[in-house]
């Protein structure tokens, strides 16, 4: 089995480097989707099967946080694995994220780093 993931980050590079590293976790990958916002995302989510949404929270047009709120008030996207991966530093933000049901990974990160996660949220691969 493998993974189909989501990368939402406005940062071409940012996007870039997490997909170089989630190459160098080991895990095995499927489709790698991209966008560059919020809304973006969503309108990916519509028409594409997703095991896991790696998303940045300070984005134009739709922050990541907003995006994790739609996602999870749809049904269909409820119990969706969701990890964070920002520079972040609000408590009482990552807090929130957290409520929701979201993982929270800052940058810079490591590849095991990042591997433990997927494995910890996916329950995948262990």
């Amino acid at each position: 089995m493998s993974l189909n993931i989501m990368v939402v980050d406005d940062s071409a590079v940012a996007r870039a480097m997490i997909i170089k590293v989630l190459k160098l976790t080991g895990l095995p990958l499927g489709e790698v989707l991209q966008a560059s916002n919020g809304q973006e995302g969503l309108d990916l989510l519509e028409n594409n099967w997703v095991d896991l949404l790696l998303v940045d929270i300070n984005m134009p047009v739709m922050n990541g946080e907003e995006m994790i709120t739609r996602v999870r008030a749809n049904e269909a996207w409820q119990s969706l694995p969701i990890v964070v991966i920002s520079t972040e530093g609000s408590v009482t933000r990552i807090a929130s994220l957290q409520e929701q049901g979201a993982n929270f990974i800052h940058k810079p990160f490591s590849p095991e780093t990042i591997r433990e996660i997927i494995q910890q949220v996916t329950g995948a691969f262990q």
